[in-house]
């Protein structure tokens, strides 16, 4: 079984090399992208049962972030929802025989981790202004300016970890009891890797919630006192 910390190359564009994660990561992508297209060509007032399962999808997404960060879900439906599909699609694509799941490789996780990164601080500066995100790292002494920088690293880097070990150990299991009791015993294992990896989907996705609405109720905040001073 390759190294999850190991990628193997397929081959290159010019002088940049593609390995085999990336690869898959692309055919998801396009098959998401396809079936999102598929699904939207016709639609009804009267659902078919995929337009149903999709407007499901919509609500619970939206949903839930009402119910997290306390806002309108709008400006972070595509990204949330964007997320907990794709890393669900990815966690689930080890059914597919030949498929290792790019979300077992430390390099797609960490490009996820630094999508929520990026997100936080873009999502931050357009609810406060650049000043006002800025402001929100002195909060609520200037001396915890250090510290709560450090805390937003962290913060990226604990979902990097959680969803590789999660999702890595569960195909590691899967291979090495496969390789040891043949084919119908890990049968039970990957129906659990199934749940654990819509569970590490869902648990990524909110914590990306938390960690945004964070950073979009901190200015806010600080108004009142702004005001009254």
């Amino acid at each position: 079984m390759i190294s999850p910390l190991t990628t193997t190359e397929m081959f290159c564009i010019g002088f940049v090399p593609i390995s085999a994660t990336v690869v898959t990561t692309w055919g998801l992508m396009a098959a998401m992208v396809g079936g999102a297209f598929l699904a939207s060509r016709r639609l009804m007032l009267k659902p078919g049962s995929a337009q149903a399962f999709f407007e499901l999808l919509f609500e619970s997404v939206d949903s839930q972030i009402r119910d997290t960060m306390r806002v309108e879900p709008e400006p972070y439906r595509a990204f949330i929802g964007g997320l907990f599909v794709f890393i669900f699609v990815a966690n689930w694509s080890s059914l597919i025989p030949g498929v290792e799941p790019p979300t077992a490789h430390l390099e797609t996780d960490a490009a996820l981790a630094f999508l929520v990164f990026l997100a936080v601080i873009f999502f931050g500066v357009r609810a406060g202004g650049l000043r006002g995100y800025l402001r929100t790292f002195a909060s609520p002494s200037p001396v915890m300016i250090p510290l709560n920088f450090v805390e937003s690293l962290t913060r990226a880097f604990s979902l990097l970890v959680r969803l590789f070990g999660n999702v890595m150990s569960g195909v590691f299991v899967i291979g090495i009891v496969l390789s040891l009791a043949g084919l119908l015993v890990p049968i039970p294992l990957m129906a659990l890797d199934m749940l654990t990896g819509a569970v590490q989907a869902y648990i990524f996705a909110i914590l990306a919630m938390v960690f945004i609405g964070g950073s979009i109720e901190a200015p806010t905040t600080n108004h009142p006192a702004e005001d009254a001073s």
